[in-house]
């Protein structure tokens, strides 16, 4: 069984984006081994303070992004790095050529009753070597992410992985290496299965409200099958059950917010997930493309998201097109 350093070692990427990619997974390990503390390690709780983003930041959302801020910039071969924690870029080496943006724990909310939560990462190549960094450069569309991943805290530590050539998923061992577990993940492309916050469901645009109406009838309804509903309330948890079993993972466009495109952070959450969905034989899209393709205006910009099985993420999109939404 191959350690995630000898995995690496048989593929043929740059040697400088293995060493990112051995510090992301180091980082993630010491992140995992603080959330295994529980309410003993003093990392429960929220902070007085809140994000960017506005959110109240929970105690180890801030120890979290401390660690892999620290780690990378002190990496040599990255350029620069964004935070969903943080307002603005910062800039790391003058020799760098990778990018590195993530969401240091994604799912917070679930920390305080010990429900999983998880780190997301993508990598993008800098198109200024040896200059200063600055916000503009980190605004490349998705297709120009050159690895993305997660590690999923759960009853096991996952780390899920792709450089663009497939997917690959491994396990954090007693002796503190990960072991590849998952070669080349694929995606089933019909499912029945999904995943929605319901409880927003008076909020979003008639299309969405028309699919989940069809599909919660069932085998008396259009669709023609039964399907099961499942949320956690962390995006890495829902898109870990996609990869490992098939389904579809939804938080769309709706009017609370009417300004905002969507809740989900394009740069740290859709661009990422779509990547290693996409990688495993699955679809993403916005409703009205694919989220990879946008070219993005801000390093916090929001975006919809529908991703997973590739058969029900093509129906919402002709539910969406039939409509004219």
């Amino acid at each position: 069984m191959l350690n995630l350093h000898d995995a690496l070692k048989h593929t043929d990427i740059d040697p400088s984006l293995k060493e990112v990619l051995d510090t992301i997974a180091a980082t993630c390990k010491s992140i995992g081994g603080k959330l295994k503390g529980g309410a003993l390690s003093s990392v429960y709780g929220s902070e007085s303070s809140e994000n960017i983003q506005g959110e109240v930041q929970k105690k180890l959302d801030v120890v979290a992004n401390a660690l892999l801020k620290h780690a990378l910039l002190n990496n040599r071969h990255v350029a620069g790095v964004a935070s969903e924690e943080e307002e603005d870029v910062i800039g790391g080496s003058d020799e760098g050529r990778y990018l590195v943006t993530f969401d240091p724990l994604d799912g917070s909310s679930n920390i305080d009753i010990n429900v999983s939560v998880g780190t997301i990462f993508s990598i993008l190549p800098t198109k200024t070597p040896g200059s200063q960094v600055t916000m503009q450069d980190f605004l490349q569309p998705g297709h120009q992410q050159v690895a993305a991943g997660y590690v999923l805290y759960g009853p096991a530590i996952t780390l899920v992985l792709t450089t663009g050539n497939g997917v690959d998923m491994y396990a954090l061992d007693y002796d503190g290496d990960y072991y590849q577990t998952h070669k080349q993940i694929q995606v089933p492309k019909a499912t029945q299965e999904f995943a929605i916050n319901m409880s927003n469901q008076r909020f979003w645009e008639a299309p969405m409200q028309d699919y989940i109406a069809d599909v919660l009838q069932g085998e008396e309804g259009p669709i023609g099958k039964r399907f099961n509903m499942r949320w956690i309330a962390s995006m890495v948890a829902e898109i870990h059950r996609i990869l490992t079993r098939g389904g579809i993972f939804m938080y769309p466009w709706d009017s609370r917010e009417a300004d905002k495109p969507g809740k989900l952070r394009l740069m740290y959450e859709g661009n990422p997930m779509s990547f290693l969905v996409e990688q495993a034989g699955g679809a993403c899209s916005t409703s009205q493309g694919s989220i990879m393709d946008i070219q993005p205006e801000q390093i916090h910009q929001r975006v919809p998201v529908i991703m997973g099985s590739k058969e029900e993420v093509e129906r919402i999109e002709v539910y969406h097109q039939q409509s004219g939404d």
